[in-house]
């Protein structure tokens, strides 16, 4: 049997997110940073890092894996390259300040570097390298997290699907933003595809034992097949490198789940900034990424209906459809959340944005 799908206004889910953290601990302002994040996965079309995590979020967070206000802090390095210790603290706070860092120091020296070591789960990528945008950098964002995909032909994990993102400033309409995981399908969109009662295609993931599965619930206990294939396999080992081991902190089968372990995951992070308008002013950036996304844009289709797009616009333009029109909530994320705020007792609620209504089979 069919069901609806909610449709909610940003601002609802907004409110009924940070509420939620609030009664996990998290102060008042971080609070507010961290469901704005959730929020902006979902109006960009990344419901794998959308409001689907929050309840394991505020799980880790009452349970102590995470600590709802940490103090992040400089521990080694010296001019443009340091190492932040995030103080087990939840990702979204601990990858803003280390990008923030980045930034500053990028300031003085044209480009800088800032590990992460001891964080956790910090969605997507592309938070923090468009944060860079915001400051007219070139961000890049990278983060390891525990093995789960396997290497081809193999049956058991050897490493994480590290996701790395890529922004840069167009001084137009939107920027060049690549954010990517390394697996095939992320663990997030695992969960979503089960909640929605969907199968996944079979080069996805493996079950337990490393045989292609289409079950995503199978799935998701499993493992994940590499993004590419060995070229994935060895990007997620770079990742794992620049995150965990020259940070100091975990890596590879050393990572802790946030879904299978009650302990911190101790995550890495690794920011990047670059003060391109150093190098390119900033008008003849502008006219070159113009220049850039044309040329792309005027590429030929096999389809003639079908639309080329820049890294980044797909994402923006849903944005700017889901402002307007709300975003759709799944069955069963819908379950979960209403069951979260049951347990939290939060006064703010998720009722439906007018319009028409939506099924979900």
């Amino acid at each position: 049997m069919s069901r609806e799908v909610l449709i909610v206004e940003a601002a609802a889910l907004d409110a009924f997110a940070a509420e939620a953290f609030r009664r996990a601990g998290v102060d008042e302002a971080d609070a507010a940073y961290c469901a704005r994040c959730l929020v902006e996965a979902d109006l960009r079309g990344v419901e794998s890092h959308g409001i689907l995590r929050l309840p394991i979020y505020v799980r880790r967070l009452r349970g102590g894996a995470v600590n709802a206000r940490p103090r992040p802090k400089t521990v080694s390095g010296a001019g443009a390259l340091e190492v932040m210790d995030g103080d087990a603290g939840i990702g979204y706070v601990v990858g803003r300040a280390a990008m923030l860092r980045a930034v500053e120091l990028a300031g003085e020296h044209g480009i800088a570097a800032v590990g992460v070591t001891n964080s956790s789960h910090f969605g997507p990528a592309g938070i923090y390298a468009r944060l860079a945008v915001e400051h007219d950098m070139i961000g890049v964002a990278m983060s390891n997290v525990d093995a789960k995909v396997v290497a081809p032909g193999g049956r058991l994990p050897i490493t994480g699907n590290n996701p790395l993102a890529v922004a840069v400033p167009s001084f137009g309409e939107f920027p060049f933003a690549l954010d990517m995981s390394l697996s095939a399908a992320s663990g997030g969109k695992l969960l979503l595809a089960a909640k929605k009662g969907e199968t996944i295609p079979l080069d996805w993931a493996t079950d337990a034992e490393g045989r292609p599965t289409g079950d995503p619930r199978v799935a998701f206990e499993g493992f994940y097949q590499p993004l590419g294939g060995i070229k994935g396999l060895g990007l997620s080992f770079v990742l794992d490198i620049l995150c965990g081991l020259v940070t100091g902190g975990p890596f590879g089968r050393q990572l802790e789940s946030m879904y299978s372990s009650a302990a911190p995951t101790r995550t890495g992070h690794m920011m990047i900034a670059i003060d391109v308008l150093r190098i390119v002013p900033r008008e003849l950036m502008k006219g070159r990424m113009a220049a850039f996304f044309a040329d792309i844009k005027a590429s030929p289709m096999r389809d003639p209906s079908a639309d080329m797009r820049v890294p980044g616009e797909r994402a923006y333009s849903k944005e700017m459809q889901r402002r307007a029109d709300g975003i759709p909530l799944a069955p069963g994320v819908l379950d979960e959340l209403a069951e979260l705020g049951r347990e939290l007792g939060l006064t703010a609620t998720l009722a439906p944005k007018a319009g028409p209504a939506h099924t979900s089979g």
